[in-house]
């Protein structure tokens, strides 16, 4: 299964490389039979798998997992807050298309 099945799309990485370094890119590309995209691709794949085989990496996650955690909480804190015993249950926090038309009026049009 690929990138694309998996997640249900892609997305498009646009960099910039000095001219020498796409010259040898380019190059490299060239002799592998591939494009500047699958050798692209590949690269990221590359540093990928690299980074997480450092010691460290586990752990960095873990830490910016947590923090994530804890940002979401003072946000879900400061909504409570907002609202008291009536803060809207978490599925209910963004109101879909036709929710935000009706509360603006635009439903009865």
């Amino acid at each position: 299964m690929n990138a694309e099945t998996r997640n249900g799309g892609v997305k498009t990485l646009g960099i910039k490389v000095p001219d020498a370094l796409h010259a040898q890119f380019t190059l490299v590309a060239q002799l592998d039979g591939i494009s500047l995209g699958d050798a692209a691709l590949r690269a990221v794949e590359l540093y990928v798998a690299t980074k997480k085989a450092e010691p460290d990496f586990a752990a960095r996650a873990k830490a910016a997992l947590e923090e994530i955690e804890r940002e979401a909480a003072a946000r879900r804190g400061a909504i409570q807050g907002l609202f008291g015993a009536d803060a809207p249950a978490a599925e209910a926090a963004e109101p879909t298309t036709s929710q935000a038309r009706r509360r603006s009026g635009e439903a009865s049009k």
